[in-house]
């Protein structure tokens, strides 16, 4: 991504990386992969146990950590015949989720209420 300028210093494409941050931004935007990777932060798990804990459809679990594993997020080891979910990147994926909270806890409503990505957005 980055390309190397005349004076040896990395130049960065900027366009490339913001889009880059927006995909990675991408596969934190579903409450449901959110609440697997904030389950996952606590260590590993099976998709059984993610069902059970989140109350989500087996399903539903399967689809989201499919996705959290293309985009590099979680990663799985097989354990009999189920496969066993942890956190690719897990201080880093922490210190995301803590960064939010404060700015969550800065913004206080604002986020919430915002007409277009808000929780009443498009109803």
């Amino acid at each position: 991504m980055a390309m190397t300028s005349d004076m040896g210093e990395p130049a960065v494409d900027e366009a490339a990386a913001l889009s880059v941050a927006a995909c990675l931004f991408n596969g934190f935007s579903d409450a449901s992969r959110l609440a697997i990777v904030r389950h996952l932060a606590s260590g590993e798990h099976r998709v059984v146990d993610l069902t059970a804990h989140l109350g989500l459809a087996q399903s539903t679990v399967s689809k989201h950590l499919a996705c959290l594993r293309d985009c590099g997020l979680v990663e799985s080891r097989p354990e009999g015949r189920a496969s066993v979910f942890r956190l690719t990147h897990p201080e880093a994926t922490l210190e995301l989720l803590s960064a939010a909270e404060r700015l969550l806890d800065l913004t206080g409503d604002a986020v919430a209420l915002c007409p277009v990505y808000g929780q009443g957005a498009g109803a």
